[in-house]
């Protein structure tokens, strides 16, 4: 059978340890042998469809898990039946014939729920194909990573779910295949894996980024680009606060120039100790893209600065050094370091997918995150080092680029982003420095999202006022996909509630 109870209801624990569903019924659903996907998908999308009728005929809402990845708590939901989709991972390749005239299949590929990102990348790097963006990590499921809006951060695209051509999402009313109005795969292939189509351009661009709330997605055609190489070079660089104004404008060729190579940067990432920015050491890190040859030097994931993002280098210091905290933030950061490659030193090269790896859990640890305009990077900066120099706070500060995204409850929704985030220990004056960047930034009027899948402090007027016009087509979106208010229900948290995305 496609879905099989694990065990007797009892409690779950999120990957990071940062939420808790008690007395949860925990339910798999698992890839099958069959040699078409399509066929595949037909099976287990009806039997998500038979088990979401037994949950709703029992009165307990149901949350769709992946890896449980996510540290904020949008999947908890006590009492609850849970999903999870981990081992439904595998990917199958798409032909001609299984798409409308006019669309290239060569780039596309069908992916299961579960699979991972990891997973997503090598196969479609064994096809000669890469994805273009994905978070700083590995070990989320594509879906999920997706539904949260997990950002990537390469200067020129948006989020992962910028990746997604098409959804299959399974509500208590149907199978449903979701894609833009101007479609992508042949009704055939629809037909044959058991879905209706919907070409909505609007729940479309929901169902990218559904945060959970919009049905169980049992799969996705994921699009990608021809295989290409990245040189990284990472380094500890005193950066001069003009260098603000130089990423504000979105000239990081000069930012490069500065600190790394005289070449446009596809990413830029800047770690910095908000006491004293400019006086300390900045952690930076850059990647060139390269053109494809299949007889590159290979590289371990370490010599390519896997892993070089604050969550996994604060995450390592606190395992040998507890005591790291506040005040020797940087020292903590310095020891962390992960040396080269340099301007100087023999160039790495390696795939996308090589330079990615999965965290591990990081249950010690703090993060959260906000999404600005870029033009506004110069001004928030010394809002949020003024906040740390008055208040206190033990958080390391990332700051990395990236365009709007696609989807409605995208957070990356200026035309061009700053995405800064908060890591570290896990404390309640760590909380408190956080929750004091985001009321500066609101008296001081600075238009911000936040990230779905971190801390988020966020309510129902929150969202609002940030999404404004954009929630009111996803509610619309939603309410075309579950018309009926018990099946919206039905996929509920108390988060989700509070957020006003299930009522």
């Amino acid at each position: 059978m496609p879905i099989v109870q694990l065990g007797e209801p009892g409690d779950w624990t999120n990957y990071h340890g940062t939420g808790v569903c008690e007395g949860a019924t925990r339910f798999a659903l698992r890839s099958g042998d069959a040699a078409r996907g399509r066929d595949e998908l037909a099976a287990a999308a009806a039997a998500v469809h038979d088990w979401l009728a037994r949950a709703q005929q029992q009165g307990r809402r149901v949350r769709p898990l992946g890896a449980g990845w996510s540290p904020s708590n949008v999947n908890i939901c006590a009492d609850a039946w849970l999903l999870h989709t981990r081992r439904f991972n595998r990917c199958f390749r798409i032909g001609a014939a299984d798409v409308r005239p006019g669309i290239d299949a060569s780039g596309l590929m069908l992916v299961e729920a579960g699979a991972l990102v990891d997973e997503v990348s090598d196969k479609l790097e064994e096809q000669g194909r890469s994805l273009w963006t994905s978070g700083a990590g590995n070990g989320q499921t594509f879906a999920g990573a997706a539904a949260t809006g997990t950002h990537g951060s390469m200067v020129a695209h948006g989020g992962i779910q910028d990746h997604i051509r098409a959804v299959q999402v399974v509500t208590p009313a149907g199978i449903h295949w979701v894609e833009p109005a101007a479609g992508v795969m042949g009704d055939a292939f629809i037909a044959a894996t058991g879905s209706v189509p919907l070409r909505d351009d609007d729940v479309f661009a929901a169902v990218q980024l559904p945060v959970g709330a919009l049905g169980i997605i049992t799969a996705l055609v994921v699009d990608s680009v021809p295989k290409f190489l990245v040189r990284p070079i990472q380094n500890l660089r005193r950066v001069d606060c003009a260098a603000l104004d130089w990423l504000a404008a979105g000239d990081f060729r000069r930012f490069s120039a500065a600190y790394a190579l005289d070449r446009d940067p596809d990413f830029v990432q800047m770690i910095v100790n908000p006491y004293k920015p400019f006086k300390r050491p900045a952690m930076l890190r850059f990647l060139y893209r390269e053109p494809w040859r299949p007889d590159y030097p290979h590289a371990t994931p370490g010599e390519l600065g896997a892993g070089y993002d604050a969550l996994s280098l604060l995450g390592r210091l606190l395992d040998d050094w507890p005591w790291a905290r506040g005040a020797l933030l940087q020292f903590a950061m310095k020891q962390g370091y992960a040396a080269g490659p340099d301007v100087d030193d023999p160039p790495v090269l390696g795939t996308w997918g090589e330079g990615l790896d999965t965290h591990r859990p990081l249950a010690d640890l703090f993060n959260a995150s906000v999404t600005i305009d870029r033009a506004d990077l110069a001004h928030v900066f010394e809002l949020i080092c003024a906040v740390f120099t008055r208040h206190g706070g033990s958080t390391a500060v990332t700051v990395r680029f990236m365009e709007r995204a696609e989807g409605l409850l995208a957070p990356a929704r200026f035309a061009h982003n700053a995405v800064i985030d908060f890591d570290g220990p896990r404390s309640q004056r760590t909380a408190d420095a956080y929750a004091r960047v985001v009321e500066r930034l609101d008296r001081e009027g600075v238009a911000f999202t936040r990230h779905w899948a971190k801390s988020c402090r966020l309510d129902a007027a929150r969202i609002a006022a940030d999404y404004g016009a954009d929630l009111g087509r996803w509610r619309a979106a939603r309410d075309r996909l579950l018309p009926d208010p018990s099946h919206r229900a039905l996929f509920g948290s108390a988060v989700l509630d509070g957020f006003g995305l299930t009522v």
